[in-house]
């Protein structure tokens, strides 16, 4: 690996601003989501954890990246703050009121460990806190990409990845493996080590899609689902029959 970062080092500039433009775009991914979530009409099926999360890792990852003195990694991070604050406000415009309160419980809980995690940095030791902060935000990451694989039993027994977002795994994969590569070309082996393991995970999801196909049968459908497609339908169709009597009666 040595060998490997001598010879990156000299393009670790242009390494990083193109895994800045990768990051980027992988925040907006999460548009795809959104996009489902609009033809739904409802955000009650789609939990808020993922752009939840995305706050709290880019405020957490700021504040790594000011202690590591990366700069590419600080703005990268302020940006895909912006883009998660906004996605979670789209997603909780979408809920009914009693999925709101759940979410804004979950926003409380965000909240408090953020703020906590950030006073914890003030306290630490200086010449421990780079590593125990990086660890820190390596679990979450590792909690937050690998959450989709919980669901691997119905995931199986359903022969279905519907519920998971190809382009978000694509594009988290994707960014991944540019961050090994930016973490090898500067010499850094817990940047190194914490996106090879996120990369993998992805890879292992990226797998379940080549397996089962993401779609899901009628007889798989939950009845609030179906109650959602079916009144997000009847609001562009209309029924044939009560057209032909209400042209009967005029």
């Amino acid at each position: 690996m040595d060998i490997l970062g001598d010879i990156l080092a000299p393009y670790s500039s242009v390494i990083a601003k193109c895994v800045c433009t990768v990051t980027c775009l992988h925040y907006m991914s999460g548009a795809f989501l959104l996009n489902e979530i609009r033809k739904v009409g409802c955000s009650d099926g789609y939990p808020p954890d993922p752009f939840l999360g995305g706050v709290v890792l880019t405020v957490l990852s700021c504040k790594l990246g000011t202690l590591m003195g990366d700069e590419a990694m600080v703005k990268v991070n302020m940006f895909g703050f912006s883009i998660n604050v906004i996605f979670t406000m789209i997603h909780f415009w979408y809920a009914s009121g009693p999925f709101k309160m759940k979410i804004w419980t979950k926003i409380g809980v965000a909240a408090v460990f953020t703020i906590t995690c950030l006073a914890y940095a003030n306290f630490e030791d200086p010449y421990k806190i780079e590593f125990r902060f990086g660890m820190l935000i390596t679990g979450l990451l590792i909690g937050l990409v690998g959450m989709p694989l919980l669901e691997l039993d119905a995931i199986i027994n359903r022969k279905t990845t519907n519920g998971l977002s190809l382009p978000m795994t694509l594009a988290g994969a994707v960014v991944s493996a540019a961050w090994v590569i930016y973490a090898i070309s500067i010499k850094n082996s817990m940047l190194t080590y914490q996106n090879a393991l996120l990369l993998i995970l992805s890879s292992i999801q990226l797998s379940l899609f080549a397996i089962y196909p993401s779609t899901i049968s009628l007889m798989d459908k939950t009845p609030s689902l179906l109650f959602l497609e079916q009144k997000h339908s009847n609001k562009k169709t209309s029924d044939p029959l009560k057209d032909i009597q209400n042209k009967k009666l005029n």
